[in-house]
């Protein structure tokens, strides 16, 4: 069984680009989750991004982030409740469409995916998806709530690399402390700056990760002074809706 210093090793956390990821494939400078902002992202050189995943009503896993499609499309539906064939003659409000996961994997063979898992429902199909795609070594699940992983850790074994919910997220920051609370066993947390006005990504904090082996990554950072900060401390990854403004700063602290 894997350790989680071989997953702190994985190549999705250890590649060249893994410290600049495309945010949903960068939301404010493309439409968020569609193949037009993966390809944006690509073009700029990310080896990594960051999309939401849901189930079609017969089972198929689509990138979107809301359960309906109205903020994006204009379409009152919900994807849950929706089938395939009806979402395919969708469009986005740019006229994009709703691509289903495999779309994204094959046409970017290359390519590191952190995937958020919007229902408990769509983690099968999931896991059903990366086994057939051969995938498991270019993909990261995580979700709010901890059945969503824990499911996707049951059936994909130990070697899926896994983000984990709020309440390991607290142990860790805890041990940050020098509180002795146990830890699952995670090589990774993908975080937010702040929860509900705490700030959650601290030197302290990161110094707590890092000494059991575990990788930061950080959402969403669209500050160019903020990126610096992060980066400055030590953080291993930045989720950002503005790629083209994460590339200028990683630009200027490699001429530096």
């Amino acid at each position: 069984m894997p350790s989680m210093a071989r997953l702190s090793t994985h190549p999705f956390l250890t590649s060249p680009g893994a410290r600049c990821f495309a945010h949903r494939g960068g939301a404010l400078e493309a439409e968020e989750n569609t193949l037009p902002a993966f390809r944006h992202a690509v073009a700029l050189g990310y080896t990594h991004v960051e999309l939401d995943v849901h189930a079609t009503s017969d089972g198929v896993v689509v990138v979107h982030h809301d359960d309906s499609l109205h903020r994006i499309c204009g379409d009152m539906r919900q994807i849950a409740a929706t089938r395939w064939a009806e979402l395919q003659t969708i469009r986005t409000r740019n006229g994009a469409t709703i691509p289903r996961l495999e779309d994204v994997l094959e046409e970017f063979p290359d390519l590191f995916v952190a995937i958020e898992a919007k229902s408990l429902d769509v983690v099968a199909p999931l896991a059903r998806v990366i086994t057939r795609m051969n995938a498991l070594e270019r993909v990261c699940i995580g979700a709010f709530d901890p059945a969503r992983t824990d499911h996707a850790r049951q059936l994909l074994g130990p070697d899926l690399l896994w983000s984990p919910a709020h309440m390991q997220v607290a142990r860790l920051w805890a041990a940050g402390w020098g509180l002795p609370l146990a830890l699952d066993d995670f090589a990774v947390v993908q975080v937010p700056l702040n929860w509900r006005g705490i700030p959650l990504v601290t030197p302290r904090f990161l110094k707590a990760a890092h000494r059991r082996g575990v990788h930061v990554q950080v959402w969403t950072v669209n500050d160019s002074a903020q990126m610096q900060t992060l980066l400055d401390w030590g953080v291993d990854g930045l989720m950002t809706d503005r790629p083209s403004v994460l590339n200028d700063v990683m630009a200027r602290r490699q001429a530096a």
